[in-house]
């Protein structure tokens, strides 16, 4: 790697930090306010929480965790010179993507069909707590399923490029930073996993 490609890599590398901070700021200030509301309506979220299914979040929690293993084989694969390796485990990457984004949907659709969402008349005629919950649950879900969402799109013009060749063990900054966000999308599940699906 000549000097100014390592400039390039180490400039890159130093952005996408510096963006992954302002996502960890962002959902930061999401579970700040969970714990505030939190204080106030213990009950509330605790009979929330009783709503959603563990089960679902639970298997999304495996697959997303799945999915940084195989993102992280995928960036050692580039650097062994495995560009065919490289390619089959980022499209594995995306599969768990969408994997998680169909379990989301489906659980979501169950809570639209209960009812349950923020402004449906069973949370505005029931305790003021728990439609705060659902409210913070619709807000950072969905967030975070709009995140997976462009992680899963940005690693498949990456899977692209490491196909042509555009990519490879000597320039793999874009995998490498592709693959850092996905697993903050993972990271941040696994906040949110136990603070909404795991109350008491």
């Amino acid at each position: 790697m000549s000097e100014s490609q390592h400039r390039d890599k180490a400039g890159a590398t130093l952005g996408m930090w510096l963006f992954l901070f302002t996502e960890l700021i962002l959902f930061g200030g999401l579970f700040l306010l969970y714990a505030v509301y939190l204080a106030r309506y213990p009950h509330e979220f605790a009979a929330g929480g009783r709503e959603l299914n563990v089960v679902l979040g639970a298997a999304n929690t495996v697959v997303l965790l799945t999915s940084s293993l195989l993102a992280a084989m995928a960036v050692t694969a580039v650097q062994r010179g495995e560009q065919h390796t490289s390619v089959k485990l980022l499209l594995e990457t995306i599969g768990c993507a969408l994997i998680f984004l169909a379990v989301k949907y489906v659980e979501w659709s169950a809570k639209f069909g209960h009812d349950i969402y923020p402004g449906s008349q069973r949370l505005l005629n029931g305790p003021q707590g728990e439609s705060v919950f659902f409210s913070l649950y619709f807000v950072t879900t969905g967030l975070h399923g709009l995140h997976v969402l462009i992680g899963g799109t940005l690693l498949g013009f990456v899977a692209v490029w490491v196909q042509q060749g555009k990519i490879d063990r000597s320039n793999y900054s874009w995998l490498e930073n592709g693959a850092l966000y996905w697993h903050l999308v993972d990271l941040i599940w696994i906040f949110i996993f136990p603070l909404y699906y795991l109350i008491l």
